[in-house]
């Protein structure tokens, strides 16, 4: 099945030409996110597929990973447009908490795939990496030290966008400004997550339908929303 999946990959780069948004969901799923945030955290997730579905032009352009972090990282998704996504992953709630690994596994993912861009010929504008947790980082510091580096050097560099989120009380707020060294880290009002992924998918839209290289203004107002500001 993982094979057909690579080859359905290597031939949509072929066939399908239109310049790629992609989007890392670097997603929680720890002991903690049992019950009523995992929940809500998978409806978030089905309206942010469905609204980009809606979109003739980022159905064709956005394409998503979803790393999931409870006991291990792993990824769940491989990149693929919202075109040849028929259901939605399910999350396995279990373990702790390793935000370093998750975030260097995203990472690597996101590099692998923009090489794949280029070795096609294919248009890509910047990555997209959101990372939502509701706890502190278990793991190794080494791996949490390698990400933040890691984020630091690309976000100067203007070659990703990320958007660390805190969800609930318990969120570790002082690491997640870690890894965000251009704005503040956000923390989602509530169980807010359909509104995120609702703010999430418009500003891929908005960034499908631009020109490769052109400076997108996200909807900053918007933002209120959905998080404590």
């Amino acid at each position: 099945m993982e094979r057909e999946m690579d080859f359905l990959e290597e031939d949509d780069l072929a066939t399908n030409p239109t310049p790629r948004v992609p989007i890392c969901l670097c997603l929680d799923t720890s002991g903690s996110m049992e019950g009523k945030r995992c929940e809500e955290l998978r409806k978030g997730v089905e309206k942010f597929y469905n609204s980009i579905k809606a979109d003739e032009v980022a159905v064709n352009s956005a394409e998503v990973c979803i790393v999931t972090f409870g006991g291990r990282p792993k990824c769940i998704t491989n990149f693929r447009t919202l075109s040849q996504i028929t259901e939605l992953p399910s999350f396995e709630v279990r373990g702790e908490t390793p935000l370093g690994e998750a975030v260097n596994l995203a990472l690597d993912k996101l590099e692998e795939r923009k090489q794949e861009y280029r070795d096609s010929g294919v248009d890509y504008f910047q990555p997209w990496l959101v990372i939502m947790t509701d706890g502190y980082a278990t793991g190794a510091q080494s791996e949490y030290d390698r990400a933040v580096m890691r984020i630091s050097k690309l976000v100067e560099g203007r070659k990703l966008t990320v958007f660390p989120i805190g969800i609930g009380s318990g969120a570790d707020m002082e690491g997640l400004n870690k890894l965000s060294p251009k704005r503040a880290a956000l923390k989602l009002r509530g169980l807010n997550f359909k509104d995120f992924f609702e703010w999430l998918s418009q500003s891929v839209c908005r960034v499908s339908q631009s020109v490769v290289g052109e400076k997108i203004t996200l909807d900053v107002e918007a933002i209120k929303s959905w998080s404590e500001l």
